[in-house]
C-alpha cells in the first residue's frame, strides 16, 4: 500500500463573505486567536505524517507562500531581543526546505478544478485533500485517524460527522454502509439532497484522501453546480470504480468559511488558552449584560 505523503490544501477562494477585510488579505491568514486559518490545517497535516504540502493558490495569495517561508530578519531580531520561545515557536511551525509547492488556479472553477490544478505535483500517488475553511479539534487529528483507516482499508476515505437530520440538505452527504474499523463503506454521496431525501445524517466536512485517478476524471469532468467543476460528481464516478470509506470524525469543525464559524473559533480556542480564559470569560459575560 503506498503511503499518503503529500497534501493539498486549495487556497485560492476570494473569500467574499469576509469583505471588506479579505480585499488585501487572504481569508486563509486571517488569524483565530494568534495563527492564522491555513496554519491550523497545516499543522495538522503535519502530525498526520505529511511530508509535502501542496498550495494551489490565487491571486493576492504570495503572503501565503510568505508565511511558510523563513523570515531571516525576524528570526535574528527576535534571537537578539531573547525572545527564545517566541523564535522556538516560529521555527517549530516552519516547514524544511523542499516541503512547499505552490501552483496557480488562474480562473475560478471551483474545487474540482483547484485539486486537477495540483496534479503535476502530486502525481501518482494517494495524496491527502484539506479545505482550509474547516479547522478540526479532536484528541487525534481528523487527517491522523483518516490515514489510520487508510492503512487499514485502503482506496479513498472521506471524512463525515453527523448533522441533525433536517440540516442535511445543507450538505453533501453520504449513504452508510457495512462498518469497518473506525469508518464504513460509503454506498453513495448527494450534493444537498431534498428535503426528506438524504440517505444518511453524515455530512462531508472537507477532509479527503484520494486516489490519483481522480485526476483523470476531474480532467473530462463536466461542469456542474455553479458551472464549476464539482469534486463531488467526481468522485462519485471514482466510487464506481474503487471503494469509498467514511472516516466518522467525532471531534469539533469549526467552517471558518463563515464569519459565525470564524467567530466561534477563535472563542473557543481563547476559552482553551490558560492564559486568556478568565479575561475572555469576563469579557463574554459582560457583553451578555449589557441593555438591548
Amino acid at each position: 500500500m503506498r503511503k499518503v505523503r503529500k497534501a493539498v490544501f486549495p487556497v485560492a477562494g476570494l473569500g467574499t463573505r469576509f469583505l471588506p477585510a479579505t480585499k488585501a488579505i487572504p481569508k486563509e491568514m486571517l488569524t483565530v486567536v494568534d495563527r492564522p486559518v491555513i496554519q491550523y490545517v497545516v499543522d495538522e497535516a503535519r502530525e498526520a505524517g505529511i511530508e509535502h504540502f501542496i498550495f494551489v493558490t490565487g491571486r493576492n495569495k504570495a503572503v501565503i507562500e510568505d508565511h511558510f517561508d523563513v523570515q531571516f530578519e525576524l528570526y535574528d531580531t527576535l534571537s537578539q531581543r531573547g525572545k527564545k520561545e517566541q523564535l522556538d515557536r516560529l521555527v517549530g511551525m516552519q516547514p524544511a526546505p523542499g516541503q512547499t509547492s505552490f501552483t496557480r488556479q488562474q480562473v475560478p472553477l471551483g474545487l474540482g478544478h483547484a485539486v486537477w490544478c495540483a496534479r503535476d505535483l502530486v502525481g501518482d500517488e494517494p495524496f491527502a485533500l484539506l479545505l482550509p475553511d474547516m479547522i478540526m479539534r479532536s484528541w487525534k487529528s481528523c487527517l491522523a485517524g483518516m490515514v489510520e483507516l487508510y492503512e487499514h482499508t485502503g482506496n479513498n476515505i472521506i471524512a463525515v460527522q453527523e448533522c441533525a437530520p433536517e440540516e442535511a440538505h445543507k450538505y453533501g452527504i453520504v449513504g452508510k454502509g457495512a462498518d469497518t474499523h473506525t469508518g464504513f463503506e460509503i454506498t453513495q454521496m448527494v450534493e444537498k439532497p431534498a428535503k426528506g431525501t438524504a440517505p444518511s445524517n453524515f455530512y462531508i466536512n472537507g477532509r479527503y484522501i484520494l486516489q490519483p485517478e481522480i485526476f483523470a476524471i476531474l480532467e473530462n469532468q463536466e461542469r456542474g453546480a455553479g458551472n464549476e467543476i464539482q469534486l463531488t460528481d467526481a468522485m462519485i464516478k471514482l466510487g464506481k470504480e474503487q471503494d469509498l470509506y467514511g472516516y466518522h470524525f467525532r471531534g469539533e469543525t469549526y467552517d471558518c468559511g463563515s464569519p459565525e464559524g470564524f467567530v466561534e473559533a477563535n472563542l473557543s480556542f481563547a476559552l482553551d488558552r490558560p492564559d486568556m480564559r478568565k479575561t475572555v470569560i469576563g469579557v463574554i459575560d459582560r457583553l451578555l449584560s449589557r441593555p438591548g
